[in-house]
């Protein structure tokens, strides 16, 4: 790609660049061969260092992490070292250890400038240098740094994702039960794997992403020898832009997206748009030379059989001008032979015993610009003490908050159509309807909201007639929508029954709860809530309702900190409150009110304009006190779990 070689585009903020201000290294993660000049998308924290020196890496063991981490299109592009001392020396240490790791990492070297930066610890400001890769003498300085005020867009616009999946089986059989007779056996088997994905035989189907049932995306099958593994990316879009070749192993990316549609970022998260490469293995090979049969006698030895199973899930990110046979050969293979080598240096340690059950996932975090991998060990569950220190690592690494759930398996990429089979993961309930509502009324007042999306649930959804006697369920499950929207809990939004039978379940009510139509309110709402996502929570008791006014600072306090949906229930009636507005100095208030009282349709306009969902003030313009005086008030505020 062009551009001016002195221009350094940072896509991530300064404030990124030096969280956590900590002496260090930051690996710059960057696409040098799809992004134009220079730029840095993102920095990862170098969490492994040489015991002797705090700002040496053990490149190994980062190296290790980095080929499961780090999908195919990004690259370390440099280093930052944040560390008092000369700005310039600190450059280049961080320079040589990105150059260092790269060769450990095997990047393909078609781009020989690297990034040196450095940051001092007790200043803000970061110095930055280019070098020639492999000649540390020759260094300048960046004539211009733009910080991009829409990175999104430099990233998505013109780039798409491509992802393959592959399951393999091996039966490993060994004579009596030697663990290094099967490591053996099974290191041979993975390198017999390694050279048949690079074989000539080798077939990968290439399908684009259906985008509605009337519309069909390309396909076509590419063949090993279709594949040029020494020939650089590069030089492949040099060829595709020039028309110089039209072969079907030089349609460019763009060709199997319907009507050349750009990729959204914010649309990622939700439901991500990708090219499915599908491996395929040709068993019915022709034999050029005729032979005769043989058969061999092998004396019978009692023996052993162990199963090792890969489900292999490699995600690349490239230009759409790039050929798609390039992006097989330079990103595709290369990622799905990375991850095939992580996963047998993990499976190797056990095979004599249970050996793991590993699988891939990609997320997309908050405040990352391009999706990262993690491997995960499903044997003992996403609970277990060692899956929890996985993840602890990861979010260390990725500058993310250590109190919330980011890359959980709830939270990782749900992807688009492939071959007409449809995976996305659609909510069929209205979500944050709060956010189509006016203003408040309060003057200069200060609004604290939920943190984070929930569904609407009200009186007669999915058909269920509770109608009088429903309110506080409905509360409920809209609480619980929010921890499965958040990726606390994995659980679907229970039914009125399955409410009541964790009451049942707990002792807190009769069996012959179930069924009936009796009310519940915030204590019951708190066992179950307990029961069922093991969420603690804090009631707020009132004698009246007059007095929630007087609530409000505390309220407030409970969204900025917990960010959770409020139950309000009093007398018969339940609410759920998403937020209030609060003038310290004057006292004037309002609390949103999401009214599960609602028995229409799923009409937004209708909800909003109804006021089922809006700002209530204690006492409306004509005297009318909206929470009762004569009636208890019980609040539940659930716990945001601090967990990872």
């Amino acid at each position: 790609m062009g551009g001016d070689a002195k221009l350094l585009r940072l896509l991530c903020s300064k404030k990124t660049l030096l969280y956590p201000r900590e002496q260090g290294i930051r690996w710059l993660i960057g696409s040098p061969l799809f992004l134009p000049s220079f730029n840095v998308v993102s920095s990862f924290r170098c969490l492994h260092y040489l015991p002797s020196d705090p700002c040496s890496p053990d490149f190994t063991h980062e190296a290790d992490d980095f080929r499961t981490l780090l999908i195919r299109g990004f690259d370390i592009v440099g280093a930052l070292l944040i560390n008092n001392g000369d700005m310039e020396f600190n450059a280049r240490k961080a320079a040589e250890a990105s150059c260092k790791i790269r060769s450990y990492l095997s990047v393909n070297a078609e781009h020989h400038d690297i990034i040196g930066a450095a940051a001092d610890l007790n200043s803000d400001s970061i110095q930055f240098f280019k070098y020639e890769m492999g000649n540390f003498k020759n260094v300048e300085s960046f004539s211009t740094i733009s910080y991009e005020t829409d990175p999104e867009k430099l990233v998505w616009e013109k780039g798409c994702l491509t992802r393959c999946e592959l399951a393999l089986k091996f039966p490993i059989y060994t004579p009596g039960n030697i663990a290094s007779d099967m490591e053996d056996m099974f290191s041979s088997l993975i390198d017999i794997t390694v050279a048949d994905l690079k074989d000539p035989c080798a077939a990968f189907l290439v399908e684009g992403p259906s985008v509605t049932s009337n519309e069909t995306s390309a396909s076509i099958v590419l063949h090993g020898f279709d594949l040029d593994f020494s020939r650089s990316i590069s030089e492949n879009v040099w060829l595709t832009s020039n028309h110089m070749e039209s072969d079907a192993k030089d349609l460019a990316c763009s060709q199997f997206f319907s009507n050349n549609k750009s990729l959204s970022f914010s649309s990622l998260r939700e439901n991500a748009d990708v090219i499915w490469i599908t491996m395929l293995s040709n068993r019915s090979r022709n034999v050029s030379k005729s032979v005769a049969p043989v058969a061999e006698y092998f004396p019978a030895e009692p023996a052993s059989c162990v199963f090792a199973n890969f489900k292999l899930d490699v995600l690349c990110y490239s230009s759409k001008e790039c050929p798609i046979a390039s992006v097989i050969s330079k990103l595709v293979v290369p990622g799905l032979i990375d991850q095939l080598l992580t996963m047998k240096n993990l499976i190797s340690q056990s095979l004599s015993a249970r050996h793991p059950q590993l699988k891939p996932y990609h997320f997309l975090p908050p405040g990352i610009l391009h999706p990262i991998t993690a491997i995960y060990e499903l044997r003992y569950g996403e609970n277990e003490v060692g899956q929890s220190e996985i993840r602890r690592s990861l979010h260390s690494r990725l500058g993310l908050p250590l109190d919330r759930p980011l890359l959980r398996i709830a939270s990782a990429l749900t992807f688009g159509t492939k071959a007409n089979n449809i995976i996305r993961n659609d909510y069929p309930y209205l979500k944050n309807v709060h956010t189509q509502i006016p203003m408040s009324g309060v003057s200069e007042g200060i609004v604290s909201l939920v943190d984070g999306s929930y569904e609407y649930y009200h009186y007669l959804l999915d058909g269920i007639d509770d109608n009088g006697w429903g309110c506080a369920y409905r509360s409920l499950q809209t609480i619980i929508s929010w921890f499965r929207l958040q990726h606390y809990a994995s659980i679907e939004v229970p039914s009125h029954r399955e409410i009541q039978q964790a009451l049942v379940d707990i002792g807190d009510k009769e069996p012959s709860f179930v069924g009936s139509r009796e009310w519940i309110g915030a204590i019951e709402l708190g066992f179950v809530l307990d029961k069922l996502l093991g969420v603690s929570c804090k009631i707020m008791n009132l004698r009246s309702g007059a007095e929630l006014p007087e609530k409000c600072r505390e309220l407030a306090k409970h969204f900025e900190s917990q960010g959770t949906p409020v139950m309000i229930g009093g007398g018969v009636l339940a609410y759920t409150l998403l937020g209030v507005d609060y003038n310290e100095v004057s006292g004037d208030c309002a609390f949103l009110i999401l009214d599960p009282h609602y028995t229409g349709n799923d009409d937004l306009k209708k909800i909003v304009n109804g006021g089922w969902c809006g700002w209530k003030k204690p006492v409306d313009s004509k005297g009318r006190s909206f929470f009762l005086k004569d009636k208890f008030y019980n609040l539940l505020l659930p716990q945001r779990p601090n967990v990872v």
